[in-house]
């Protein structure tokens, strides 16, 4: 962990409903969904300040909140002589205010005064459902440098990309002169893409005709935050609103980042996200003993696989595998696949628990059952996979709910607890 920094907050959001990752986020919000098989989305945002130096961490929540304030505050305990802390702002009901989150800029500002306590020179904003690794120390120290009174991460991405999020204009000096949240307009993207002379100058490598878009992650002068949010109080959203208005009237500047950066905001997004991390040198480095990602820790034995077949995978603590095959997929932490089972391009999440010897929901044992194959899916934890079930998706349907699984741009999906029958072909 880095060396604590007194003067600054660090300010997570908790997101929307997170329709689009449905129904992952069925009984959870986004950042409490499990990532890799052992972490949850929120331990990234968490562990980035914490290597950072920023200690002082609030975490503002609204929907399906019980999972995710349940794994911050069994994990990110501080000791007796540390005045570090991850406090959980929830929406509430106030003398001053009855309605929930209208949005990121909103919800930041409802929880303004808790923000200011000890006086911060500045408030980190991060999302708390990207995917990253970046050094925050370098980021508040290229803000104080360049006198900003906003700082935003910025990050190359690709025209095709450039729609769904907030692109920019930079000047010579790094200083933002145009912002547009999710352009649509060919022309006005044609006027926000910068020559290759830019990127170059900025330090990044970028495909031709890339743009520079917005990560969602912002270091204000606590200032000119509590002046963004009061002088204009209608205003919701820091994309749409808030900073359009302060590049006209703030020294707002771009922080070029390099690194691996996802935006894990569809079913699609998270399985290639996943998928990504069984790879030889995985573009999101989790072994990096110098700054890991911080999590849970849990007191399970090892994974115990017996006369398997494994190629490309990752097998999280407590598994057990026997007789199976597992390519190219996740197994999570006290995952159970049985015999004759096919596991590709899938990631099984695991259990919460391990079940008694003879215990069974609808006749169906925790995992993966026997002779199953499952290719290109999720399996959400304690779901049930009944033997010789079929989740391949062969009739490649792009889109589908039943009351046990969904088809979200072909890739099948069993929520969490969902019993899938014996037999069954999806």
């Amino acid at each position: 962990m880095g060396r604590r920094n007194h003067n600054v907050v660090s300010a997570i959001l908790g997101g929307g409903r997170g329709t689009r990752l449905y129904p992952l986020t069925r009984d959870r919000s986004k950042p409490a969904v499990p990532l890799g098989g052992r972490f949850r989305l929120i331990d990234v945002p968490l562990s980035n300040s914490l290597h950072a130096g920023f200690d002082r961490i609030y975490v503002l929540t609204q929907f399906n909140t019980a999972s995710l304030h349940r794994h911050i505050t069994r994990t990110y305990r501080f000791d007796t002589f540390s005045q570090g802390f991850v406090n959980i702002l929830a929406a509430e009901q106030t003398r001053s205010n009855d309605d929930w989150y209208q949005g990121t800029a909103d919800a930041v500002r409802q929880n303004l005064e808790r923000l200011s306590d000890g006086d911060p020179s500045e408030v980190l904003v991060l999302a708390g459902d990207h995917l990253y690794l970046m050094n925050l120390g370098r980021f508040l120290r290229f803000h104080r440098e360049r006198n900003a009174d906003v700082s935003i991460a910025v990050h190359p991405v690709s025209r095709e990309e450039a729609p769904d999020l907030g692109i920019m204009r930079l000047d010579d000096a790094g200083r933002i002169v145009a912002f547009v949240e999710k352009p649509q307009d060919p022309a006005q993207l044609d006027e926000l893409t910068p020559s290759p002379d830019v990127f170059r100058r900025l330090g990044l490598r970028a495909a031709p005709g890339s743009l520079l878009a917005s990560m969602g992650i912002y270091t204000f002068a606590m200032g000119v935050l509590r002046h963004l949010l009061t002088n204009d109080t209608e205003a919701t959203d820091f994309g749409r609103e808030i900073i359009p208005q302060a590049i006209e009237t703030h020294r707002v500047f771009g922080f070029p980042y390099d690194g691996y950066w996802e935006d894990i905001g569809t079913i699609p997004s998270f399985h290639r996200a996943n998928l990504q991390l069984t790879e030889p040198v995985p573009p999101l480095n989790l072994y990096d003993s110098v700054r890991p990602i911080y999590t849970r820790p849990r007191f399970l034995p090892g994974s115990k696989v017996q006369n398997c077949r494994v190629e490309q995978a990752v097998l999280c603590a407590g598994s057990i595998l026997e007789g199976s095959e597992i390519r190219h997929s996740i197994a999570g932490i006290r995952s159970v696949i049985r015999r004759d089972s096919i596991i590709e391009d899938a990631v099984i999440m695991g259990a919460s628990s391990y079940e008694k010897r003879n215990e069974r929901v609808q006749g169906v044992k925790i995992g993966v059952g026997e002779g199953c194959v499952i290719r290109n899916a999720i399996v959400d934890l304690d779901a049930r996979i009944g033997r010789g079930s079929k989740l391949m998706n062969a009739a490649e349907v792009q889109e589908f709910d039943a009351e046990n699984y969904s088809i979200r741009e072909g890739i099948i999906v069993v929520p969490k607890g969902a019993v899938i029958p014996p037999g069954t072909t999806i």
